[in-house]
């Protein structure tokens, strides 16, 4: 392979491409350590209230279970900083499937059928998982997540809304979510003596290594977390989950390497989800159809056991020019199970109501969507006044435009049809923030040529492994084969974690000033390599979360084509296109892969994927992929993902931002409107599944 092969920005294959496909590549539960044991969780079966006592003796009779933990007996753990991973440590039960016991056994087969043997007493309490509009314990916190303000305003919005010629006033529902990734959240962990090595599922294994070294009061270097290969995550392995201490604690009273890997249906109450959220977004604009006034406000639910708020008012504070602004969150604490991460948080929710406001402003304004859009773009960023890094919006939808055919585009409702099928289109914007966090690498030369690269990154199935390989190579001025990366292992240089677009724009910068100190001690070397060859150390610590006079962000522009049956209520999407504005784009081929991936995500999200509270029960109704649905082949239509390269020296030294989330931002709000665009209805609750098309096409007729 020559050096041109490894220039930023090549297809290059993925490096651990054939061991997943032979089966070489070792994901939590697949290592075959000796005596190994398996885990099983009990979940609660009461909404709220406490423990009252445990009947184990039927599942210890059980010929193979090696132990029942209960909380009355399950060895005590230092207090978390996340209380989710305070499991069996007392007998309040503040959710559903909170885990109350665990069994260990010889076979997974055992522990599953002695889980189901444990009897459990309950003090039952009364419960309330319902998320309404106006709760009456609904509060506003100080902070929604990532440590943005739960309310921005300026000017005055309530006035020059009431003022304004032109008015939308919508509320939108976006219902609970589920991460799901192929591989359930699971570790095997193994003690030796007071040394403990985990295998885990994780985003992030030098977190992963710090809380257990918290929780179980053991220096970190007596901890070795491995995730060398995790099977997807979307946000829900961004930090430690239950099966991290639960396997710990069941390994350390078995005396034996245990694995726990979560059953499927208990993942929706354990590991987070996408928090509902209720939208209500009041857009005025003059006669130009240029925003006077924009205020979104947002409700949402978080657990009893942490605080959690979807941050999902914040992109309009990114999005248009106006003088007059508020964003606010609302948050109700109910006895449900913790939200958390998921794909694109607090954007994708949050630009799906905003895009289809949008739209519907357009619509009221008698005015193309794209004009409207390109009309009220920002100078500066609107809620902070800082100048953006780069925004190359208006390019995005200008090429999207072109690239879907929008001007042969009949913007009356209706206006297509094919027998009972109607045909529309429709367009959203999308953005992100664009970040990087400290991370550490080192890089050595070695006498044979090659060059070894180390960084304690996560591979969640982005691609991350190649793409830091082609930096190291393109910064040493090597081919990509001559380049060994080594990830997902917390002896390695510390790394943060895999998740709101910033991996590889963080470990791909230690990675780059490694190797760039690297390239000069080498050309500074006179003579042979020492025999075990030339070293140089990278720290970003102060750079990368330094302070900047920037908004730093992605954008991206999606379209979308739908057919809806008009007898049966179905949505068939046919076309789905996005133009990106991405920073530098490292790797076409997993570029593309991640763009395109996310917006079938997207596709899910408009269409298929939708959770339920069963307020009876307590629980989520949907807790497996029968009842979860997720786009099947058969679903996703053409899907084309392209990007406008940028030149942004405000970023790191590669120049890109990250492209895991920008993708889902837009998918959503471009379908409905290309749904409203077919049928002549609004629908503003998601999914757009076909009873809900068909009850707006019958209130309409």
């Amino acid at each position: 392979m020559s050096h041109t092969d490894t220039v930023l920005g090549a297809p290059a294959e993925r490096l651990e491409g054939r061991q997943k496909v032979t089966g070489a590549a070792r994901y939590a539960a697949e290592y075959p350590l000796p005596g190994r044991a398996h885990a099983w969780p009990v979940p609660a079966a009461v909404a709220r209230g406490r423990v009252a006592g445990v009947d184990s003796s039927a599942a210890r009779a059980l010929p193979g279970v090696l132990a029942v933990l209960t909380p009355g007996d399950a060895p005590r753990l230092a207090e978390p900083e996340d209380a989710t991973l305070a499991v069996l440590q007392d007998p309040r039960v503040p959710h559903r499937g909170w885990c109350v016991a665990l069994v260990v056994a010889e076979t997974l087969e055992t522990a599953r059928d002695a889980a189901r043997l444990v009897r459990v007493r309950y003090d039952s309490e009364p419960y309330e998982v319902e998320l309404t509009e106006g709760h009456p314990r609904a509060y506003e916190p100080e902070e929604a997540n990532a440590g943005l303000p739960g309310r921005v305003e300026y000017g005055d919005p309530e006035g020059a809304f009431a003022a304004a010629e032109t008015r939308v006033d919508v509320a939108y529902r976006v219902p609970p979510l589920h991460n799901h990734p192929m591989e359930p959240h699971t570790t095997t962990a193994h003690w030796d003596d007071d040394r403990l090595t985990v295998y885990t599922s994780s985003q992030g294994g030098t977190t992963a290594r710090s809380v257990l070294a918290q929780m179980f009061e053991l220096p970190e270097d007596k901890v070795t977390v491995v995730c060398e290969h995790v099977g997807g995550g979307f946000g829900s392995k961004g930090t430690p989950r239950p099966d991290l201490v639960l396997a710990a604690m069941a390994a350390l009273r078995a005396a034996r390497p245990v694995t726990l890997a979560y059953p499927r249906r208990c993942l929706p109450t354990v590991v987070g989800h996408r928090a509902p959220t209720l939208h209500r977004l009041r857009l005025g604009a003059g006669p130009d159809g240029r925003l006077t006034a924009l205020v979104h406000e947002v409700t949402t639910h978080t657990s009893q056991v942490k605080e959690f708020v979807e941050q999902a008012a914040a992109p309009a504070r990114v999005m248009y020019a106006t003088p007059n602004l508020r964003t606010v969150h609302q948050v109700v604490a109910l006895d449900v199970p913790s939200p958390s991460w998921m794909r694109a948080p607090g954007e994708s929710p949050g630009m799906y109501a905003l895009e289809s406001a949008v739209d519907e402003l357009a619509e009221a304004l008698d005015m193309d969507p794209i004009q409207l859009r390109i009309r009220n773009e920002p100078e500066h960023e609107p809620g902070t006044g800082k100048p953006f890094s780069s925004r190359h919006l208006v390019q995005c939808l200008r090429d999207g435009a072109r690239r879907f055919g929008w001007d042969e585009r009949d913007p009356r409702p209706r206006a297509r049809r094919e027998g009972p099928w109607l045909l529309g289109t429709g367009v959203a914007a999308a953005t992100y923030p664009a970040s990087a966090v400290p991370a550490t690498a080192t890089a050595r030369a070695l006498p044979d040529g090659t060059f070894a690269v180390r960084t304690n990154a996560t591979d969640i199935g982005t691609g991350a492994r190649t793409v830091l390989a082609q930096i190291a190579a393109d910064t040493l001025g090597t081919a990509l084969d001559r380049v060994r990366i080594e990830i997902g292992h917390s002896d390695l240089p510390p790394a943060w974690v895999a998740g709101g677009s910033t991996g590889t724009a963080s470990w791909g910068w230690a990675v780059h000033d490694a190797c760039a100190d690297l390239a000069s001690r080498l050309a500074a070397h006179e003579g042979p390599l020492p025999a075990d060859g030339l070293d140089a150390h990278a720290d970003t610590a102060g750079r990368a979360d330094a302070e900047v006079p920037y908004a730093r962000h992605a954008f991206g522009a999606h379209f979308a084509e739908v057919a809806v049956d008009t007898v049966t209520g179905e949505t068939r999407v046919r076309r789905l296109l996005g133009v990106f504005a991405a920073g530098h784009i490292l790797n076409s081929r997993t570029a593309r892969s991640q763009f395109t991936g996310a917006m079938i995500m997207g596709l899910g999200m408009a269409l298929t994927e939708g959770s339920t509270m069963d307020p009876a029960f307590g629980d989520f109704t949907e807790r497996d992929l029968a009842s979860y649905h997720v786009p099947a082949n058969a679903d996703v239509p053409a899907v084309e993902a392209h990007w406008i390269d940028e030149d942004d020296t405000h970023l790191n030294p590669m120049g890109s931002k990250g492209i895991g989330e920008i993708g889902i931002v837009g998918t959503a709000a471009a379908i409905g409107n290309a749904v409203h665009h077919a049928t002549g209805v609004r629908c503003r609750e998601l999914p757009l599944t076909p009873d809900r098309i068909l009850a707006a096409l019958g209130a309409a007729r």
